[in-house]
């Protein structure tokens, strides 16, 4: 049993500044010895490290990783651009997903020793970001996207279809990755968000002086473009735009299961 008490590890925090993790460990050093633990921490340079914590990580890279049964993707967060184009930064960033591609999401805690010591190396505020596994079935076909800038990956997409080919869900991931969905088809959208945009149509359209008769035809059609902007299945596919997304997969036999995209910096 430990010889301290979260109140302890609170106050230790506060008089030193020191993240939950390492004021922790710092007890554990000094067996609970709230002098020793402060001084530990001040000569191993961690106190102060909560401040980091407030300050904006927009910055970052994303890693996918793949194994025979799963595919991932892990996004690493920090402060400037520099620093997520270090090497230990892109390095740690592909470790953890190769952790969860093979063990499953939780498996990027592993590697939660070595983001403190980033922390502390680099001096900013480093946290891991958004964590995405997908592990089909038999009739199932997965790829992954990355788009690479100054060696770190900066927008990654994880596609998952059913049925189709390895070559379709590698266009599919393509497109996403350039058109940037957020949903994948009308059903998923926000019914609030829809009757919103569908307000501000009417009154954009109203306030143009369009004939009250024509009116729901016109609003319609400019609600199927704002679902166009938004919805995979609704978009022209960038390999065809003469055909949406959805057309070009019901022409292979194929659906879209899921998707997932992490774009630096959005």
């Amino acid at each position: 049993m430990p010889s301290f008490t979260a109140k302890d590890v609170q106050a230790l925090r506060q008089s030193t500044g020191a993240g939950m993790m390492d004021a922790k460990r710092a007890l554990d050093e000094n067996d609970g010895d709230m002098e020793a633990a402060s001084k530990w921490l001040r000569e191993k340079g961690l106190a102060s490290m909560a401040k980091r914590e407030d300050r904006e990580n927009s910055q970052g890279a994303v890693a996918v990783a793949s194994t025979d049964e799963a595919i991932a993707m892990v996004e690493l967060r920090c402060e400037t651009d520099f620093v997520a184009k270090s090497t230990d930064f892109v390095e740690l960033a592909e470790e953890m997903a190769r952790l969860v591609a093979a063990k499953g999401e939780d498996a990027a805690a592993e590697r939660q020793e070595e983001l403190e010591r980033l922390k502390l190396t680099l001096k900013e505020n480093i946290q891991l970001g958004r964590v995405v596994r997908f592990a089909g079935g038999p009739s199932t076909v997965s790829d992954a996207y990355l788009h690479v800038q100054s060696g770190r990956g900066v927008n990654g997409v994880l596609v998952e279809l059913d049925g189709g080919s390895e070559e379709l869900a590698h266009g599919i991931a393509l497109h996403i990755a350039f058109a940037k969905p957020e949903y994948l088809n009308r059903d998923e959208v926000p019914a609030a968000a829809v009757e919103e945009e569908r307000q501000a149509l009417e009154a954009i359209t109203r306030n143009e002086g369009k004939p009250e008769a024509a009116m729901p035809k016109i609003v319609e059609g400019r609600l199927n473009g704002w679902f166009k902007e938004r919805c995979l299945l609704d978009q022209s596919y960038v390999q065809d735009e003469k055909q949406s997304v959805g057309q070009v997969l019901e022409a292979a036999s194929a659906k879209v299961n899921r998707f997932a995209q992490v774009v630096i910096g959005q």
